[in-house]
């Protein structure tokens, strides 16, 4: 669907690009011919993902840092485009999350979270975006939240917090940067299985009490969210600022909607049910 060329013109840095969708994206970027720098805390995984870039034709660097503490995502960032150049491309994906009654978090375990995706999306966003506006060169900033965002969600109340200021800040900026030719826009994803966040959320049975919860019956695969990842971040969509795209299978219309239920049960039997309901002439 993509040129191999599509995104050559771009130096990309990936948070939390060493494993899960942080991974994927960044091997897609690659591909498609992006110099791709990855930042995480680890340097085993971050270093897994540039060797599978380098294996297949594409350019990769990393560097280790935690987005909590800002010195280091800076220097982290220094050494990224003294290898690949000046970056021109940002994805903001490092995150974290648990399960959680409120009335027993900590306030650690509230600011361990909020720090990580709010304040480490700050950190990341605003260095890049100095650096983009120094040279005059513009920009093209994603960021990884969820349809929690604006909808909230039990039990994960610190990742609903701090998703929904990263939404805020990407509508923000979208305005504030425009005139510097940068563009900021985001994706919720749904479910999409990894071995990190995934599951440590998914226990159980819940993993198929989710599914039920998806019009399409299933749960997204890493590549559907980097080919959208791709898009976003190339020439084709230069008009798109702002916004916030879905890819969930439509969960959270379906959670959303007041009679949605009925979807779980054999068509023909729900038929027959609301005819029986429909008053008599």
């Amino acid at each position: 669907m993509f040129q191999t060329d599509l995104l050559s013109s771009q130096t990309i840095l990936v948070t939390g690009g060493g494993s899960g969708l942080g991974r994927a994206m960044a091997e897609r970027f690659g591909a498609l011919g992006a110099r791709v720098g990855v930042l995480g805390r680890r340097v085993e995984p971050l270093e897994e993902t540039v060797a599978a870039i380098r294996a297949a034709g594409g350019t990769a660097a990393c560097a280790s840092a935690d987005v909590r503490d800002p010195h280091g995502v800076h220097l982290a960032i220094d050494a990224i485009e003294a290898e690949l150049g000046p970056v021109n491309g940002l994805v903001n994906n490092a995150a974290g999350n648990f399960l959680s009654a409120a009335e027993d978090l900590s306030p650690n375990a509230f600011d361990s979270v909020v720090r990580i995706v709010l304040h480490g999306t700050f950190h990341t966003t605003q260095d890049v975006g100095k650096r983009m506006i120094e040279r005059g060169t513009g920009g093209t900033m994603l960021s990884i939240v969820t349809t929690y965002a604006w909808m909230g969600s039990a039990f994960v109340l610190p990742s609903a917090c701090a998703k929904a200021g990263v939404l805020a800040m990407t509508r923000s900026l979208a305005v504030e940067w425009a005139c510097y030719g940068i563009r900021n826009n985001a994706i919720a994803p749904g479910p999409f299985p990894t071995e990190g966040a995934f599951s440590r959320l998914m226990a159980g049975d819940i993993e198929e009490q989710a599914k039920k919860q998806i019009p399409l019956g299933r749960f997204g695969e890493p590549g559907e969210l980097a080919n959208l990842a791709a898009y976003m971040m190339s020439p084709g969509a230069a008009y798109m600022t702002g916004e916030c795209v879905v890819l969930d299978g439509g969960e959270w219309l379906r959670a959303g909607q007041e009679f949605s239920r009925y979807t779980e049960y054999p068509r023909e039997a729900v038929k027959q049910v609301f005819g029986a309901m429909r008053p008599r002439k």
